[in-house]
């Protein structure tokens, strides 16, 4: 009763001073006719002026009096609050309204939006209008795309899967990797680019056959093929170039320095022995007991700060011992493969995933030259061309070599025709290394870039070759 009683006595004021303000709220007839900023004044006071709210009034009055007076204050304040969302902030809107818009945009136009995020970032990034101020942690959120992607490839294999595709891994992405690496080399030579030194033609020639697993993979995913022939081959030769990017990144600096070669490979294959060991322990004895307890808990919380930890410490246990970080992560994925909890971790992990994959398309785009492909367009174009070209023959015969029918092993090599990540990293460090001048490297990066570009376009045009083969078979 006592509430109740409060309730109306508060309820009667109320509307006691409602009443007041409506009907002593002046008539447009009764405004002072002074000039515009009287009228404003008396307009502000007499909002206001309800039993009680003298003080208040005249303090409204005295604010507007002085805003009117000094303009000045209104330009001041939109100046501080563009100082205050500049910068990171400002980054942080732009990258999470991309990620948002993008696909939906890209969908209603019938394109890919891989094509969309790369068309953003050239927009966008340091060779446009330089929207984007921080590009270097840019780049760092978007190496995490392709890792927490690599590790959710991971969860959906097992070992028993990895075994079945051996051949596909160690026959066909061997030989593809190989053939592909001496092709370039031997230009590389031949037109002396970075000197036609042996370091030159390993950074070049392996850096270049190299394609990219987050391309690929998620036009793979996106189309439902992952399972199918045509996507077990693509997968096996990206994992196995996962692999090979091992030898790359330790054999540059030794090769640029004049090092032991044999040492440098000794010691890539130890680091390698180390990092599966050292997987293989942490996923038995630690990674399935506590995604256990932290299921028990029924905590989400709980359980995706387990699983983002999970995902991180095997990436940077890899990196730290001199190999791809993505190569941690879709290993701790296929040991997770085998749990309960398979199903929950993909569920929880694919918007974080798809948001940071999506910053990795936006950053490609941030490679792309613009002012060196006016200028040089000549040069950019043959160096496009004879990139996909070259790995797209080369690709697809090894395919045909390994079984696979011609249409299959004509997609394959389309597909895999463009440059990859890696290439980026194995590039900037022989330009630190001084293996690579700055020109010849950013000319590199942006054909790099422009291949990824072109892999949607190609991988249709594979799909459509694929279904004519068989067509002409049956």
């Amino acid at each position: 009763m006592k509430h109740a009683s409060i309730l109306a006595a508060l309820l009667c004021t109320s509307a006691h001073a409602a009443s007041s303000s409506f009907t002593q709220r002046p008539r447009a007839l009764d405004l002072p006719r002074s000039n515009s900023k009287s009228s404003s004044k008396y307009l502000l006071s007499s909002a206001f002026h309800v039993r009680g709210g003298d003080a208040v009034a005249a303090a409204l009055n005295d604010a507007a009096t002085a805003t009117i007076n000094n303009p000045n204050m209104i330009m001041e304040a939109l100046s501080n609050l563009r100082s205050f969302v500049s910068g990171a902030k400002t980054d942080a809107l732009l990258l999470l309204f991309t990620t948002a818009f993008i696909t939906p945009l890209c969908r209603l136009l019938h394109t890919s939006p891989i094509l969309g995020y790369i068309a953003s970032g050239i927009l966008l990034g340091p060779q446009g209008l330089g929207t984007i101020t921080d590009v270097h942690t840019t780049e760092h959120l978007a190496d995490l795309g392709i890792v927490f992607f690599l590790f959710e490839m991971g969860i959906h294999l097992n070992f028993d899967t990895l075994m079945e595709m051996r051949t596909d891994v160690f026959g066909l992405g061997m030989s593809q990797f190989t053939v592909t690496a001496l092709a370039i080399a031997a230009i590389v030579k031949l037109t002396g680019v970075g000197g036609g030194t042996v370091a030159a033609m390993v950074v070049l020639g392996g850096g270049l056959a190299l394609s990219s697993s987050a391309f690929v993979l998620q036009l793979l995913r996106e189309k439902g093929e992952m399972k199918s022939r045509f996507g077990r081959a693509s997968f096996g030769v990206l994992l196995l170039q996962d692999l090979m990017v091992v030898p790359l990144l330790v054999l540059t600096p030794v090769l640029a320095k004049g090092g032991d070669l044999g040492a440098a490979l000794g010691s890539a294959l130890v680091r390698i022995g180390m990092a599966l060991s050292a997987i293989a322990v942490i996923g038995k004895w630690v990674l399935r007991p506590v995604f256990d307890r932290v299921e028990a808990s029924d905590s989400q919380e709980a359980f995706v700060g387990v699983m983002l930890g999970t995902v991180l410490s095997m990436s940077f246990l890899t990196e730290g011992l001199g190999l791809s970080n993505t190569l941690g992560a879709f290993l701790a994925g296929v040991l997770l493969s085998e749990t309960k909890h398979r199903h929950r971790i993909e569920k929880e992990l694919s918007p974080i995933r798809g948001i940071l994959v999506g910053l990795f398309f936006f950053s490609v785009g941030f490679e792309v030259d613009l002012p060196l492909i006016m200028n040089k367009f000549g040069l950019v174009a043959g160096v496009v061309l004879g990139i996909l070209s070259i790995k797209t023959v080369i690709a697809a015969a090894m395919g045909l070599a390994f079984g696979l029918d011609l249409g299959t092993s004509q997609h394959l090599g389309l597909v895999l025709s463009q440059g990859g990540e890696f290439a980026f990293v194995a590039f900037h460090m022989a330009r630190d290394l001084e293996i690579l001048n700055d020109e010849t490297t950013r000319l590199m990066l942006t054909c790099v870039s422009l291949t990824m570009a072109f892999t949607p376009f190609l991988d249709g045009l594979g799909h459509k070759l694929n279904i004519h083969a068989h067509a002409k078979e049956s």
